[in-house]
């Protein structure tokens, strides 16, 4: 096995630290005076410098250096937190990203002229009054003690730079303590055995000082104690946990260690391993339906089926197991979108807040990161088209902010995520006479509404009334349409006029092992996602016939149309004499599948399906069963979809 490589390890951490600045960021834009943010963002700035510099990110420490002093200066109350400044410290965020991701060739320029704006937002910023933080505090200082732990500097510390940074805290005197320097054949050069005083005088906080040790601050022995000063209450000492070693009355210690309770720990994995794992899990629950197979045969000894289902049991919670792992919370997907409002928001000149509800609940990392475009798309068509501008707002009477709302919950087999927004709603004349002109429906055709509002996802259908840089050209919602279905999901769209609209997402919880109900129609067997089963009922020969080609059944007094899969599927076979109706939904759609016989239960391994049958919209994939015959999983949107349009021709029809 591999070394771990320490800079796609840093580059990992550095994108984690990225986004936590950017949330910090974003939430500083709506409460500036906020110092516990402001604090937040420098600490990130300052982690992110010492880093860059440390794993030999010259260009990164040195752009990141100019944005940590800006908000040194908030941080101490020489500048006022403003909104400029959270907007060029975003610009220079993205710039940092760029530079965590290549070696900052190219990217010179853009880095200047992002320091240029970061000089204005803070040279042109409004003087804080002598009354709030501005004003200067009486002199003071502190003196401290530090020793490093040996192998600091085999770990990447230089004590030189700490030292350079203590000077720039103010008024410094450093004072070496050598003592513990062992003898020349005991010394080893890569060892840091000396330690330090120092007294700093001057407007400096314990942060400040703290700040300077960041990196060591758990490994290290330091201690600091304020000076005295006017009119100044002293301060308790600090006495972090120190590597040095244990004093000769710390007896105690190794008990406490042994019965103190263990902290919780996370392990980074790679992506790729998760999926070789599903993959090795996926085949083991196909090997094992082969194995259960075999010993529910006739003749099979009692010894084997005892195997067989303690195995069953065994892949079932391995499979549980591999699908807790796989799960992420949306809120991994949702924190992305602040950023996006708020740039759209700068773009749009509209006030936009937007509100997230549901972020723990848990999705398969593969549908999160194929459901981030769709979404980015929805999003950017609810800020352009859907909320109207402040003034426009005002005049009707709203609140000048539009609203848009991220929710998420689960359904079920699904995760439902709904995009709703405040705004002026979509325009059903306008969505009818660009359909007219496309050709997509006849002048005066009828439609239902839910119809008609799903002809916006048709390629190149739009009804912006001009190009913007955000939408118009009738791109995206069409992908997003397309996207979802792949994902076997369903969208579905309501809006009323001058209230919004709101769209709804149903995904499925997983791409990978569901659990399907096996069925046989003719001589084939095929799956259907249990997930989307409500329930099973007969159907005779006898009432087949009696229905004399009407394709509706009266189920708890409302009409479900169904669909005869024999004649989908033209398996050239005859009926038989015990059929079954499958009744599957959608959201609050319908629909009755026949099929010639119910097989049962069964964990299904998704296939995907070859190039040359992807586009057959009535299979989401296949399976392999454990006699080793391949079974094909049905797509029940597409399902649904073929019998409600059916039902509609039948009723056309009288």
């Amino acid at each position: 096995m591999s070394a771990p490589d320490p800079i796609a390890a840093f580059r990992l951490e550095a994108s984690d630290l990225l986004d936590q600045i950017e949330q910090a960021l974003l939430d500083l834009g709506h409460r500036l005076d906020d110092r516990d943010l402001v604090d937040a963002v420098f600490r990130g700035l300052h982690t992110l410098k010492g880093s860059g510099a440390m794993f030999g990110f010259d260009a990164l420490a040195s752009f990141t250096h100019h944005c940590e002093t800006a908000f040194d200066r908030v941080r101490k109350g020489l500048a006022p937190a403003t909104a400029e400044l959270v907007a060029v410290i975003l610009s220079a965020r993205d710039h940092m990203r760029a530079l965590v991701e290549g070696d900052g060739a190219g990217l010179e320029a853009a880095g200047d002229a992002i320091l240029t704006d970061l000089q204005a937002a803070i040279d042109g910023a409004p003087p804080l009054d002598a009354t709030t933080g501005g004003a200067p505090s009486p002199q003071r200082g502190w003196r401290l003690f530090f020793r490093l732990p040996a192998d600091a500097m085999a770990n990447g510390t230089n004590p030189l730079t700490l030292l350079d940074e203590l000077r720039a805290l103010g008024e410094c005197r450093i004072v070496a303590h050598p003592d513990a320097i062992p003898p020349l054949p005991a010394l080893i050069p890569s060892e840091c055995h000396i330690a330090w005083e120092a007294e700093l005088r001057g407007d400096i906080t314990r942060e400040d000082i703290e700040d300077v040790f960041i990196f060591v601050m758990d490994d290290m022995e330091l201690r600091i104690e304020p000076l005295a000063a006017p009119d100044a209450p002293s301060e308790p000492a600090a006495t972090p946990t120190t590597s040095a070693p244990a004093a000769a009355n710390d007896s105690a210690a190794p008990a406490t260690r042994a019965t103190a309770k263990p902290q919780g720990e996370n392990v980074r994995v790679p992506a790729e391993r998760l999926d070789e794992l599903m993959n090795r899990v996926g085949e083991l629950v196909i090997v094992q339906s082969r194995l259960s197979q075999l010993a529910n045969a006739v003749g099979s000894s009692l010894a084997l089926r005892s195997i067989s289902e303690e195995i069953e049991r065994l892949a079932g919670e391995l499979r549980d197991t591999m699908m807790v792992l796989r799960m992420v919370p949306v809120a991994t997907l949702f924190s992305r979108f602040r950023r996006l409002v708020h740039d759209l928001a700068r773009d749009t000149g509209k006030a936009i807040d937007l509100h997230t509800e549901g972020e723990s609940t848990e999705v398969d990392k593969t549908v999160i990161e194929r459901l981030a475009d769709p979404l980015i798309h929805l999003i950017r068509n609810a800020c352009d088209h859907g909320l109207e501008t402040p003034a426009e707002r005002i005049a009707a009477g709203k609140p000048e902010a539009g609203r848009i709302a991220l929710t998420a919950h689960q359904a079920g087999g699904e995760v439902v995520i709904t995009i709703r927004d405040d705004g002026r709603g979509i325009d059903r004349a306008r969505v009818r006479a660009k359909a007219e002109a496309h050709g997509l429906i006849q002048p005066g055709q009828q439609l239902a509404d839910h119809d008609l509002l799903q002809l916006i996802f048709h390629p190149g259908f739009s009804t912006a009334a001009e190009i913007t840089s955000l939408s118009g050209r009738g791109v995206g919602m069409d992908v997003v349409k397309r996207t979802i279905e792949s994902l076997r999901g369903a969208i579905d769209v309501t809006s009323t006029p001058g209230e919004g609209s709101v769209i709804e997402l149903r995904i499925p919880l997983t791409l990978a092992i569901i659990d399907g109900l096996l069925v046989r129609v003719g001589e084939g067997r095929y799956v259907i996602p249990l997930a989307a089963v409500e329930e099973c009922i007969e159907l005779s020969l006898e009432d087949d016939l009696r229905a004399r080609g009407r394709s509706l059944i009266s189920l708890r007094d409302r009409l479900v149309p169904f669909l005869r899969l024999r004649e989908l599927f033209d398996t050239g076979t005859r009926p038989d004499p015990h059929q079954k109706i499958v009744v599957i939904a959608t959201g609050a759609e319908r629909v009755g599948l026949v099929v010639d016989q119910i097989i049962g239960s069964h964990q299904t391994v998704i296939k995907s399906m070859s190039p040359l049958h992807r586009e057959v919209t009535t299979f989401a994939g296949a399976t392999i069963l454990g006699d080793g015959d391949v079974a094909l999983i049905l797509d029940v949107t597409q399902l649904v979809a073929l019998g409600q349009h059916q039902e509609e021709r039948l009723r056309a029809a009288g």
